[in-house]
């Protein structure tokens, strides 16, 4: 609880004021989380957003929740494990309808042939890595603006990091090849 309290700018007791429990807390952390970017995504499919486009949005809209709602991410990722049962389940169907929202998007990619993706799902994962792990190491008012934390993940994610101008893939090496 004093994580939470810290995280939220306020001193425990405050905090045990107006809560029952340290999982009340953080399921009203996801609702508001939640509610920063599930509809902005439902939005951007609704207009039909080229899927590159749609990527950056999502990126840019996760990575605002940092600036918007500082600590929040944090609370969440760490204490989502204590959440009430009816609360998890829900939380875990509203990921999972993002995460299929951000799928579809990928998908779109790959049938418009702007994507060349082998597995959508590990895709989709790797994408959410890159921008739920920023929790841990971006600071809002620091060196680089979410837009463009968003912006430069958006370019390693779809661009990769690769400079051959024949758009061929590199591939790893024979040491990398080999089982483990």
């Amino acid at each position: 609880m004093e994580d939470i309290a810290d995280a939220m700018g306020i001193k425990k007791p405050t905090l045990y004021h107006y809560v029952q429990s340290k999982a009340q807390i953080v399921g009203w952390i996801h609702d508001e989380c939640v509610a920063a970017v599930l509809p902005a995504l439902k939005g951007y499919l609704a207009a039909d957003v080229s899927p590159a486009d749609g990527l950056y949005l999502v990126a840019r809209d996760i990575l605002s929740l940092l600036v918007d709602k500082p600590g929040y991410l944090r609370v969440y990722f760490e204490n989502y494990r204590d959440l009430d049962e009816d609360v998890q389940k829900r939380s875990v169907a509203e990921r999972d309808e993002y995460f299929e929202y951000v799928k579809s998007l990928l998908r779109r990619g790959v049938e418009s042939g702007e994507f060349d993706i082998p597995n959508i799902d590990i895709a989709a994962r790797a994408y959410f890595g890159m921008c739920n792990w920023a929790y841990q190491w971006f600071h809002a008012g620091g060196a680089i603006t979410t837009h463009e934390l968003a912006l430069q993940m958006w370019r390693i994610y779809v661009n990769g990091l690769s400079t051959r101008k024949d758009g061929s893939l590199r591939m790893p090496g024979p040491l990398t090849t080999t089982a483990s």
